[in-house]
């Protein structure tokens, strides 16, 4: 969306796509900022934004840390060593890019013969560390060619992940509210804000797949 914004604004010579730096500028500073504000509803609400945010959070939940409205009250130390480590990861990511950019960039030349085993390994080590337990690097693996076949058949890693770490929270979420209206299921539509929330949720899973639709209904077939 940054790219093509900033095309329609600022391309007047027909450069972008030609080397012109401002379609490489615009893009990675509107990443930059969506890494940041992927924290927000994290912190705040305890949605994860991200993928990335989506890991921390069930980080934080293995530490009985439950991110929400009242994380600034209850752990205002995290919160703060959040914002402060965003400002300082900045300035050393300026410090140690502009020296060693091209040094970074012969990264992507590792060959994956080389790659894949070192992650492998250190998957293993971590995994075994963590839990002592050798059932829990098999299905470490096992999960690992379920996310293999996925990716292979053309499926998103991060909304398997987000999944994965919100399905918790939804299931500990309306076993509660289920508790409380004593087993009626129309606690969950009983107020305008469950209504929207509804509403919304819905939109997220169809709008895209019309839009989509579309777009590919208004695009001009070749002759």
């Amino acid at each position: 969306m940054s790219y093509t914004t900033e095309k329609r604004l600022s391309d007047t010579e027909g450069t972008f796509g030609k080397g012109d730096v401002r379609g490489l500028a615009a893009p990675e500073a509107a990443n930059n900022a969506t890494a940041c504000g992927a924290f927000v509803p994290m912190l705040t609400l305890g949605v994860p934004g991200s993928g990335t945010t989506a890991v921390m959070l069930g980080a934080l939940m293995l530490y009985n840390i439950q991110p929400g409205p009242m994380l600034l009250t209850e752990h205002p130390e995290i919160v703060g060593g959040l914002v402060a480590s965003l400002f300082v990861g900045n300035v050393i990511l300026l410090a140690l890019n502009l020296p060693l950019v091209q040094i970074f960039a012969r990264v992507l030349t590792v060959p994956n013969w080389l790659l894949v085993p070192g992650i492998l390994v250190l998957s293993i080590v971590g995994v075994y560390s963590s839990h002592s337990s050798v059932f829990a690097v098999l299905l470490m693996m096992g999960i690992g060619m379920v996310g293999w076949l996925l990716r292979k058949a053309g499926f998103e890693m991060a909304p398997i992940i987000l999944g994965f770490v919100l399905g918790r929270v939804m299931e500990v979420n309306l076993r509660n509210a289920l508790a409380i209206s004593g087993g009626e299921i129309s606690i969950l539509f009983s107020s305008t804000i469950c209504i929207v929330l509804w509403i919304m949720a819905a939109a997220v899973a169809i709008l895209p797949a019309c839009l989509s639709r579309r777009a590919r209904v208004r695009t001009p077939q070749p002759t």
